[in-house]
C-alpha cells in the first residue's frame, strides 16, 4: 500500500447500542453493499472488525499478486481494478464505485491490483476475521454470492462488448452502464462523471485512446451528450440506450 494512504481506527467505545443506533446504520450505501444481508442488532458483529480506511488519488488499495490480506467495501470515490501483462501491458478489469465490494479473492494472493482514481473512503477487514464472520452469517455468505453472481453475469457482457461491438457501441455501452451504477447512488440519470483518464476507457474497452477520443467528439457533434469538464451529460437518452442495446 502507498504510504500516503491513512488508515485509523475509531476509538474503542463500543456500539452505541443503548440508542439502537450504530455507525453502520447511518452509511449512506448500506443498502447497496453486502451489508445489506445484516439487521440492524447485527451492525455491532461487523464494526468489531472493521477500520475506515482513506486513499488519495493514485494510492494503491492493494497490488496484482500480493497476499490478499484485507477485503474492502467501498463507502465513496472511485476505484480502478487492473492486471498487469507478462509483457507488460495493462487491462483495466472494471471500476469500483460506492457500495462494490473488493478484495475477498478466491486465492491467497490477489488476482489484481486496485487504485484510487478520486479520494476514496472505505470499510476495511481482515480477510481472516470477515471469512469468520461469514461463517457466523450464513445470510451475509448468501449476499456475497448473489453480488459474485451479479459480477459474473457483468463480466459476461463485458466480454460480448470486447469482442462483438463496433468501437461506438462500446463507448456509448460504457457510458449506459456507468449512469445506470450510479443511479443506484444518486437519482440523476444524464450527469456520467467520468474520474478515469480516456486511455483508462480505452484499456478497459480494449480501443486506442484516439478512438475513445474520436468516439466521444461524434457523439458531441450529433448532440447524443455534451462533455463537460467532470464527465459527460447525457442528451438523447433514447438513442443511446438503442446503441448500447445492440
Amino acid at each position: 500500500m502507498s504510504a500516503a494512504m491513512t488508515m485509523f481506527r475509531e476509538p474503542d467505545a463500543g456500539c452505541p447500542r443503548a440508542n439502537g443506533a450504530s455507525r453502520c446504520s447511518h452509511c449512506g450505501v448500506r443498502k447497496l453493499s453486502v451489508c445489506a444481508a445484516l439487521e440492524p442488532d447485527e451492525f455491532c458483529a461487523l464494526e468489531d472488525i472493521l477500520r475506515s480506511a482513506c486513499f488519495a488519488p493514485r494510492d494503491h488499495l492493494f497490488n496484482q499478486d500480493e497476499p490478499s490480506e484485507s477485503v474492502y467495501n467501498i463507502t465513496s470515490g472511485s476505484v480502478r481494478l487492473y492486471k498487469l501483462l507478462p509483457d507488460g501491458r495493462r487491462q483495466i478489469v472494471g471500476f469500483a464505485l460506492p457500495g462494490d465490494f473488493l478484495g475477498l479473492a478466491m486465492s491467497e494472493k490477489n488476482a489484481f491490483s486496485a487504485d484510487a482514481l478520486t479520494p476514496v473512503n472505505a470499510c476495511q477487514f481482515g480477510r481472516r476475521d470477515f471469512s469468520a464472520l461469514l461463517d457466523r452469517k450464513p445470510h451475509l455468505l448468501r449476499r456475497l454470492h448473489a453480488i459474485a453472481s451479479h459480477e459474473l453475469s457483468l463480466a459476461q457482457d463485458q466480454m460480448v462488448i470486447l469482442g462483438r461491438r463496433t468501437a461506438e457501441e462500446k463507448v456509448v455501452a460504457f457510458l449506459i452502464g456507468l449512469r445506470d451504477r450510479l443511479a443506484r447512488i444518486d437519482s440523476s440519470t444524464v450527469h456520467v462523471p467520468l474520474p478515469m483518464t480516456r486511455q483508462d476507457i480505452g484499456d478497459f474497452l480494449g480501443l486506442t485512446v484516439e478512438t475513445v477520443s474520436r468516439m466521444f467528439s461524434k457523439l458531441a457533434r450529433e448532440k447524443a451528450l455534451v462533455i463537460v469538464p467532470d464527465g459527460v451529460r447525457l442528451l438523447d437518452l433514447k438513442r443511446l440506450a438503442s446503441i448500447a442495446a445492440t
